[in-house]
């Protein structure tokens, strides 16, 4: 928070009068930060970038957790995608976090989720519309696993002057109510417009186990 003095003064003159002097201050404040992006790391990696530069893959609301209890972090966690089923023009596969730290954390909602190109690990096409209610926290313990079923559309399906098809590197994942993204792996292809018909990522709840 900022804060400045501005000093108001006000000042009467009469026969055998004194002077009076008023004075008051205001403040201003900050909005609360939006999360930032970064670039991938080495393909096969999994990481917390450093901030760079805005995204539009907004993490989950913050929750409350119990005492002694701390929300899981993308440094406690190890992300990796498992096996898929393919059903009507689209892929679901696990998006799976792993607790690797020496602590248990709890973890709770839905994880952004958005495709990823180039060295600057820049955004392609819109992030994972959330599908579903959100579920309740639970705990995490060292090697404990959770995950969130991720639905990839087959963006072949879609006209090329449509979807403006890009080769991405992988996806950009940010964990529930956690601002330091990680990065998976997944060479594919991906739509750079944000106007194709439906959603080429949708992402539901985090749910106990690895969904395999």
């Amino acid at each position: 928070m900022v804060r400045g003095h501005f000093p108001r003064i006000g000042l009467g003159v009469a026969t055998a009068a004194v002077a009076a002097v008023l004075a008051g201050c205001g403040t201003a404040g900050t909005e609360n930060a939006q999360p930032q992006s970064g670039a991938p790391t080495t393909p096969g990696a999994t990481s917390s970038s450093p901030s760079t530069s805005q995204s539009t893959t907004e993490p989950d609301a913050a929750t409350s957790t119990k005492a002694g209890e701390t929300l899981c972090k993308s440094g406690d966690l190890k992300l990796t995608l498992g096996r898929g089923d393919a059903g009507a023009g689209t892929v679901y596969r696990p998006l799976i976090f792993t607790n690797v730290s020496d602590r248990p954390c709890v973890i709770q909602g839905f994880p952004g989720v958005s495709y990823v190109a180039g060295e600057d690990g820049h955004q392609v096409g819109p992030a994972a519309v959330r599908q579903g209610e959100k579920g309740g926290a639970f705990t995490l313990n060292n090697g404990d696993t959770a995950y969130a079923e991720v639905g990839f559309v087959n963006v072949q399906n879609y006209d090329t002057v449509t979807c403006q098809p890009q080769p991405v590197r992988g996806l950009r994942v940010y964990p529930p109510q956690e601002t330091a993204s990680m990065f998976v792996e997944l060479p594919t292809t991906g739509c750079a417009s944000e106007k194709i018909p439906g959603d080429q990522l949708t992402v539901k709840t985090i749910e106990k186990g690895n969904g395999e």
